[in-house]
């Protein structure tokens, strides 16, 4: 104990000496989760649209005022010809056309029934998909306000997709518009009632900021060691493999604490994320996590012999581990095989940890099963790192 204090003392003494590692570590992340907190999100919370009203009659004008007046669409262009509208799409100036056909009033008053097209941008398929359910949904209760008015009327949205390259349609179907019913359906959602999407993406980033530092700065710290000298005079020391792997760890186990409460306030009363569970949990899980991704920077640092190779290798792992951790997209929209591969990921089991214990409020032992994978995942990792230093020592 006596040798891994006056290492932890020699740790700590050379991490604070270097201020700008020191910025790294705490500043650096709490400025990205302030960032990437308001930035990293897929809702589309307004969508610009270009009218084609060949119909130029009070209903026209009415949807097209029901569309603006939700907030979610805002008309940017308007003129009778759809050829100018998808000019507006392939210079990238509208995300949407809606064009009206001249007979629509008239459609609604004889037939009861009518249709508009949409014509949208779908280089980004999730926004378009987005986007086109708001229409959809806009439409539909319009029908429903007509349908009071003079009975059953049905408005059917129907959707182009334009190439972006010679503007012919890809597809056009029929988007199904909410039927009229005589039920009143009341959704409420559980968890986040508000459908806020930083609730839900602020303790993922908060894990990729951890996790991202925490490796780095361990897996680049034995590196450096290895190439002004020192770690050979260390390893000539009557010091333990087990000490010197404890002595690299701890500091950076340590930071990496700190650097998460300090997430937790700026999440609290920045981005009021909700925080129903224990922080005492959130801790504990935090610990035994941060064995196994700290072991990952240890391990990796065995491997290499330059800091160039050690940032490369880690920023390699940590995409691997961010595009399969659910943090962006589900995992059950994966391919079975990424399912399977994504249970070895301790990063989307801590994601996993920290959205239940503070948007759910869950206890212990809703999470046991994920804290005992990532103690298990820990144990592996730095069993590995240790055989792996004494090989390169040895």
């Amino acid at each position: 104990m006596r040798s891994l204090r006056y290492l932890l003392r020699k740790e700590f003494l050379q991490i604070f000496r270097d201020h700008f590692m020191v910025a790294q570590l705490l500043l650096m992340p709490i400025l990205q989760l302030l960032l990437l907190g308001n930035a990293a999100t897929f809702e589309v919370k307004t969508a610009r649209m270009y009218v084609v009203d060949r119909d130029h009659t009070e209903t026209s004008r009415a949807l097209v005022d029901r569309l603006q007046a939700s907030r979610r669409f805002v008309v940017v262009g308007a003129s009778p010809s759809v050829d100018v509208g998808n000019e507006w799409i392939l210079e990238r100036k509208t995300d949407m056309v809606l064009s009206i056909p001249s007979d629509f009033e008239r459609d609604i008053a004889r037939n009861r029934a009518a249709q508009v097209q949409l014509i949208l941008n779908a280089e980004n398929g999730a926004a378009a998909g987005v986007t086109e359910s708001y229409a959809a949904q806009i439409i539909g209760a319009f029908a429903r306000e007509l349908t009071d008015e003079l009975g059953p009327v049905r408005l059917m949205p129907v959707k182009l997709i334009p190439a972006m390259d010679s503007m012919q349609t890809l597809r056009a179907a029929p988007i199904p518009a909410p039927a009229v019913r005589a039920i009143d359906i009341r959704a409420r959602g559980w968890y986040n009632p508000d459908l806020n999407y930083r609730d839900y993406m602020v303790p993922g980033i908060l894990v990729q900021l951890v996790t991202v530092v925490g490796s780095l700065m361990t897996a680049m710290n034995i590196v450096r060691e290895k190439e002004i000298g020192t770690l050979d005079q260390l390893s000539v020391t009557p010091l333990s493999r087990n000490v010197f792997m404890a002595a690299k760890l701890i500091p950076f186990w340590i930071i990496a604490l700190v650097e998460l409460a300090l997430g937790l306030l700026v999440a609290r009363f920045v981005f009021h994320t909700p925080m129903l569970g224990s922080i005492l949990l959130v801790f504990a899980a935090a610990a035994i996590y941060l064995f196994a991704a700290l072991g990952i920077g240890l391990f990796i640092s065995t491997l290499v012999d330059t800091q160039q190779q050690a940032m490369f290798v880690t920023f390699f792992i940590i995409m691997v581990y961010l595009l399969m951790s659910g943090l962006f997209t589900p995992i059950r929209s994966m391919p079975d095989w990424a399912q399977w591969l994504a249970q070895a990921n301790p990063m989307k089991h801590f994601i996993e940890i920290m959205r239940a214990i503070l948007l759910k409020g869950a206890t212990t032992r809703d999470v046991l099963k994920p804290m005992l994978i990532l103690v298990g995942f820990a144990a592996v990792v730095l069993t590995l790192a240790v055989r792996q230093y004494a090989r390169r020592v040895g």
